[in-house]
C-alpha cells in the first residue's frame, strides 16, 4: 500500500503555478472536455482540490454574467458560450468570417473553381505559392470539398461546393465568367512543368501523392504566366 501512496505524492509534488489560473489556461486551449484526472496531473494538484476549484470557477463565471460558462459534460469540463449569446456567435461565424477571406484565399478559390477537380499541388503550381493553409481555411468554411483521388498520383482532388455557388449567387459552374485568357489549362501546366527538367517531373507526382504542395520546383517559373506577378505572403 505504501508504493501507490508514494507514486501519488510524486505526481502531485509538482504544482507549477496557482491552481485556478492553471485550470483556466488548460481549459482555454482544450478542444474537447477535460476530465479531472487529466487536469490534476497537468497542474500537479490533488484531484479533490481540482474539483473544488472548477466548481468555484463555474459559479464565479455565472455570478459575473460572463459570455461563457464552465460546464461538466460527459465526464469532462469545458468552456461553452452562453445560450443567450448564440445569435452573436452565429452571426460572427456565418457572416463575419466569410466576409474576411484574404486575397490569397479568394485567388486560390478561383483556381479551384475553374480547374476542378484539382489537386493541392496543381493549385500551388498555378499560383506559385504554397496553398496548404489557405486550402484548410476553404475546407473549414465549406467552400471547397474533397472530390476523390487522382488515378495516376493518388493525390486528393478538390472541387467547390454548393455553398460556394450559393455565396456567389449562381446556380451552376456554367454561369461563371470565362477565364481562359488568365488561367492555363491543366494540360498546358503539365507541358510547362515537364519542360523544366527532371527535378520538376520527379517532384510533382510524388509530392502530390504525399499530399504536400510546398516543394514544386516549377512553381516560381509558372507563377509569372499564370497570374502576372511574383509569389506573395499567404497570410
Amino acid at each position: 500500500m505504501a508504493e501507490p501512496a508514494a507514486t501519488e505524492q510524486e505526481v502531485l509534488a509538482v504544482p507549477v503555478a496557482a491552481l485556478r489560473p492553471s485550470l483556466e489556461a488548460l481549459l482555454m486551449v482544450a478542444d474537447q472536455p477535460l476530465d479531472v484526472a487529466t487536469m490534476a496531473t497537468a497542474v500537479g494538484h490533488p484531484a479533490d482540490d481540482v474539483v473544488v476549484a472548477l466548481e468555484e470557477l463555474a459559479a464565479e463565471y455565472a455570478e459575473q454574467g460572463r459570455g461563457f460558462e464552465l460546464r461538466n459534460v460527459a465526464g469532462g469540463w469545458r468552456y461553452y458560450t452562453r445560450e443567450e449569446y448564440a445569435a452573436v456567435v452565429e452571426a460572427f461565424v456565418l457572416d463575419g468570417q466569410q466576409a474576411r477571406l484574404t486575397q490569397a484565399a479568394l485567388e486560390t478559390l478561383a483556381v479551384v473553381a475553374y480547374q476542378q477537380p484539382v489537386s493541392r499541388a496543381r493549385v500551388s503550381a498555378i499560383r506559385g505559392v504554397n496553398v496548404d493553409g489557405v486550402m484548410r481555411t476553404l475546407l473549414a468554411r465549406g467552400l471547397v470539398e474533397e472530390a476523390g483521388h487522382d488515378h495516376t498520383s493518388g493525390a486528393n482532388l478538390y472541387r467547390t461546393t454548393a455553398y460556394f455557388l450559393e455565396r456567389i449567387g449562381v446556380t451552376s459552374l456554367d454561369e461563371l465568367p470565362e477565364l481562359a485568357p488568365f488561367l492555363p489549362e491543366l494540360g498546358d501546366m503539365e507541358d510547362e512543368l515537364a519542360g523544366l527538367g527532371g527535378g520538376a517531373e520527379a517532384a510533382d507526382p510524388a509530392h502530390d501523392a504525399a499530399g504536400g504542395a510546398a516543394a514544386d520546383p516549377g512553381a516560381d517559373a509558372v507563377a509569372e504566366p499564370a497570374q502576372g506577378s511574383g509569389t506573395e505572403d499567404e497570410a
